[in-house]
């Protein structure tokens, strides 16, 4: 059986979004490009789950049903430019990327264009809640590709906080980058009211 999502980054976001994701009953398969780090997830946090380890960009490609959706966790910027491009060539035409991390705005909407222009649909999905929220249930802000938004919408909003009056705590969907934008306005507002 394939897996349902693959998560690149195991530091402690990737890490508790892949647990999450596994709790909510979806086959997660992790890599780092470190690939120790796979063994020691697997051996530790992970160890009993349904979780499975890819020790190459190639093995998370092939772990995963089509259209894949793979999920970077890696600090913004140029490495996730360099990681979409060390993806592609193992990517067929309408899989997904999603960006989880702090990104630029203006870099999202160029990702989603370039990466449109080769068939690749991609998303930029600010994930907001620190440690806790990405094990138990964080706030998740989606936009790009509108085409990829029905095949991560199940994943995402499983994953995501839930209260008394809201199922789930993912913003509407936003064709380009204000999603990212919108990130990068609660990291600001929370870090003023808490500073």
């Amino acid at each position: 059986m394939k897996g349902d999502i693959g998560v690149i980054g195991l530091a402690v976001m990737g890490q508790n979004l892949i647990l999450n994701m596994n709790d909510h009953g979806f086959k997660v398969v992790a890599y780092n490009r470190t690939t120790s780090k796979v063994d020691d997830f697997l051996n530790g946090a992970a160890k009993g789950t349904n979780i499975i380890g890819a020790y190459s960009l190639q093995d998370l490609a092939d772990k995963l049903e089509k259209p894949r959706k793979i999920m970077l966790m890696v600090r913004a910027g140029e490495v996730v430019d360099k990681f979409i491009d060390s993806l592609l060539p193992y990517l067929d035409e309408g899989d997904i990327i999603i960006d989880g991390g702090n990104s630029n705005y203006p870099d999202t909407t160029r990702r989603t264009k370039d990466l449109a222009e080769k068939g690749i649909r991609f998303i930029g999905a600010g994930v907001s809640g620190g440690e806790e929220g990405a094990r138990f249930g964080p706030s998740i802000m989606p936009g790009g590709n509108p085409e990829a938004w029905p095949y991560v919408k199940p994943i995402l909003q499983a994953i995501s906080a839930k209260t008394k009056k809201a199922s789930h705590a993912v913003t509407g969907w936003a064709k380009t980058a204000p999603a990212t934008l919108s990130k990068w306005c609660t990291t600001a507002l929370s870090t003023a009211i808490c500073s």
